[in-house]
């Protein structure tokens, strides 16, 4: 029948589509939260541990992000230390959140399908007839980290960011390397910042993957051609 082979045509298109797009850059974006007392420092004193609630003593969970933020901390120049020589202390926060939302979804009905109508319908594939709505609901979840860095001899609060993402993917061992790299984007942000950071999502997991490609090397030129000789007299 017509209204088959139609349709047939058009889940084709729509799978050729899907492969397309999946083919494209996606990317985490997290909402980025700073309250600042920074005094800059030099990179001298730039050394700091993690310090850990009761909670957290002997999480391997809580070792594994403290490495992410380790490394990220390093490219500001931070050197962790053993505690007692630590000029900072660094602190963490995390977990993730299972909201929902509803969305509004159309749902058509055509009491005249194909067979009558064809691909020249004057109304359109599903005729004059206004389209029925059902509710779709589906799961959202949040992930945030708060980074908490306090000089030790004072027990000042120096530095205090939180960076949150949502989407689909539960897991917070997969947001966590983006989670570090826009907390830590940026470092020292203004007291009161509230921003947007954004990061294409890559086969590293979050970890920087950019490489430097060298400069291309100049064409070589073309020897020039031989003249012809003037025949001899």
């Amino acid at each position: 029948m017509m209204h088959d082979r139609w349709t047939r045509r058009a889940l084709l298109l729509l799978a050729a589509l899907a492969v397309t797009l999946s083919g494209c850059t996606t990317y985490v974006t997290s909402q980025v939260t700073a309250f600042s007392a920074w005094d800059g420092g030099s990179d001298a004193t730039r050394t700091f541990a993690f310090t850990r609630n009761p909670d957290q003593r002997q999480s391997i969970e809580q070792s594994t992000y403290e490495q992410y933020v380790a490394d990220g901390l390093a490219s500001h120049a931070f050197r962790q230390v053993g505690e007692p020589q630590a000029h900072y202390l660094v602190g963490l926060a995390y977990g993730s959140r299972m909201d929902t939302v509803t969305v509004a979804q159309p749902v058509f009905y055509n009491p005249w399908p194909g067979p009558y109508w064809g691909p020249w319908n004057p109304w359109g594939a599903w005729g004059p007839y206004q389209p029925a709505y059902v509710n779709q609901t589906y799961p959202v979840y949040s992930h945030a980290l708060g980074i908490r860095i306090t000089d030790k001899a004072t027990g000042k609060e120096l530095y205090n960011v939180n960076a949150r993402t949502s989407g689909d993917d539960p897991s917070l061992v997969r947001a966590m390397p983006y989670l570090v790299r826009s907390a830590l984007a940026n470092f020292p942000l203004a007291n009161g910042t509230v921003t947007q950071v954004r990061f294409p999502v890559d086969k590293n997991g979050g970890a920087p993957n950019e490489t430097v490609m060298p400069p291309a090397a100049p064409a070589p030129q073309a020897a020039p051609a031989p003249q012809a000789s003037a025949p001899a007299k």
